[in-house]
């Protein structure tokens, strides 16, 4: 499918860059504007970017099935405006959307990740990034995931952050956990543990902030767990364990980025954390190949739960 409707893409661009995509089974799309520069310093449109998620459509779709999304808009590419949406309604029919419980025990409508129409409908509206919550729809209360980024300085090289990956690797492996690695897209690394079900917020988070607060120990030239921005010690890696509380977002796998050179926060095998590793190489040109000859790292990753019983080891102190 993902290739017919990668030709109407093409087709609707050459044509003008308005017009409908028919997705089978009834579903259709109006899209428009694809000749639109999104990274025009790069020469990628709109239509490229759409092009790109109907490429890896069914690897993302996996990454935030029956997850919340929160959009960021860039309705003329990513030198224009911006802004977060999270509540949406009038929506084209189709397109995923839930009643969810946000911030303050109030509700929201909210989109829904997980099929291709959409996928494309946030692209259509000028979404780049997909950030998704760490917890899906028929379990909201519990967390699904647990992340730990890692955030460097402006004066900090990537190769430093690879480095304190592997470090975090090292922590993984001590505590008996295992977790899988993505470059963010941006500027760091984000380390991703899958959570047993009916895990809580609270214990999700503790992990994460634990292993944070043990390799920050470990490694005090690199990393810091300080979340004042002027309080961290200078040329630091801060290990930021916070975004893991019901409802915060992270940017999904194969999520491109609102940079220069079109990035995507790529999976990566542990083995792949080299001090030549560049985030530039992961791009919504170069992620397809890669995904057709390696295939979906990640999926494959996050169907292997921990085990409460290590978690609770970890949190006990042992």
């Amino acid at each position: 499918m993902k290739d017919v409707v990668v030709a109407q893409l093409d087709e609707i661009q050459r044509s003008g860059g308005d017009g409908v995509l028919e997705l089978g089974r009834g579903a259709s799309l109006q899209v428009s504007s694809l000749d639109k520069m999104y990274f025009p310093k790069d020469g990628f449109s709109k239509g490229d970017l759409m092009r790109y998620y109907a490429t890896v459509a069914r690897a993302i779709s996996a990454a935030i099935r029956d997850r919340p999304l929160i959009l960021k808009r860039y309705p003329n590419g990513i030198d224009g405006p911006s802004f977060f949406q999270q509540n949406v309604k009038d929506v084209p029919d189709g397109v995923r959307t839930a009643r969810v419980k946000t911030e303050g025990g109030r509700t929201g409508e909210r989109i829904i990740g997980g099929d291709l129409l959409t996928l494309l409908y946030t692209a259509q509206i000028g979404t780049i990034a997909t950030h998704a919550w760490q917890s899906r729809i028929g379990s909201q209360g519990f967390a699904d995931t647990t992340t730990i980024d890692l955030d460097p300085s402006d004066d900090v090289p990537f190769s430093k952050v690879v480095l304190l990956a592997k470090h975090v690797q090292e922590e993984l492996d001590r505590a008996g956990l295992h977790g899988s690695v993505k470059t963010s897209g941006s500027r760091g690394i984000h380390i991703v543990l899958p959570m047993p079900t009916r895990t809580t917020f609270d214990i999700a988070a503790g992990v994460a902030q634990r292993l944070a607060e043990r390799v920050a120990a470990r490694h005090p030239d690199l990393a810091t767990v300080e979340r004042s921005i002027r309080a961290r010690p200078k040329g630091s890696i801060y290990v930021d364990a916070m975004q893991n509380a019901e409802g915060k977002s992270v940017v999904a796998a194969y999520s491109v980025r609102a940079r220069r050179g079109a990035t995507v926060s790529a999976p990566l095998e542990w083995s792949e954390l080299r001090r030549t590793l560049r985030l530039e190489a992961f791009t919504i040109e170069t992620m397809p190949v890669r995904l057709r000859r390696i295939g979906d790292i990640w999926g494959a990753a996050m169907k292997r739960r921990n085990t409460r019983r290590v978690i609770d080891r970890l949190l006990s102190g042992e």
